[in-house]
């Protein structure tokens, strides 16, 4: 690298460190209730927009449960109860199950591999 270069990028991080400690800090003391921070709400939304969905309606539906008795369901659960379906929702696996086509392409995919990796 030539000695320009090297002279440049000294004097940009000499500069941006300066820059960055002009900002100021502000300390203080806060309750509990900002600490925490409420989510209740956002995870009570999330539930009722899962149930919104057609698909979920159509389940629900078919095993014999209201989607309107569902919501209100929700709207009486507590934060807690809230916040553990939410988490459920959002750990959920996607899409399902593999189906017939996907267990054809793994399988298809394990004998190329070991077609062109351990038989050569």
């Amino acid at each position: 690298m030539n000695l320009a270069f090297k002279k440049t990028t000294c004097r940009v991080l000499v500069v941006s460190l300066f820059a960055l400690s002009l900002q100021t800090a502000r300390a203080g003391l806060i309750g509990a209730d900002q600490a925490a921070g409420s989510t209740a709400p956002t995870e009570r939304a999330l539930v009722l927009s899962t149930l919104d969905r057609a698909e979920v309606a159509a389940q629900l539906q078919a095993a014999g449960i209201d989607p309107l008795d569902a919501k209100a369901r929700v709207q009486s659960m507590s934060d807690r109860e809230v916040h553990a379906l939410a988490q459920d929702i959002q750990t959920a696996p996607v899409g399902g199950d593999l189906g017939a086509w996907g267990w054809v392409a793994i399988i298809v995919i394990a004998a190329l591999i070991w077609y062109y990796a351990i038989r050569k």
